[in-house]
């Protein structure tokens, strides 16, 4: 009996440490214009992702783009906090 809960308790100890975590992760993104009277960066978006951190930092990654609207060329990067 002893050995079947030693035995037991080691292998959800064991299960345990392959399971990954997951936390609330804070996206925040910035907008960059570039124009031809100088960069102008501001605040453009924060998001936050319920995941592991390697797939919020995948998430937050993709929303990075490269376009153009009235205001001109821009860069948008996001980056986990």
């Amino acid at each position: 009996m002893k050995k079947t809960i030693l035995l037991t308790g080691a292998l959800l100890l064991a299960g345990s440490t392959f399971v990954s975590c997951k936390k609330d992760y804070t996206c925040k993104c910035s907008k960059t214009y570039t124009t031809g009277t100088g960069v102008t960066t501001r605040d453009y978006s924060v998001y936050t992702y319920n995941d592991t951190r390697t797939r919020a930092e995948s998430r937050c990654n993709a929303n990075t783009q490269t376009s153009y609207d009235l205001g001109g060329d821009y860069t948008v990067n996001c980056a986990i906090q």
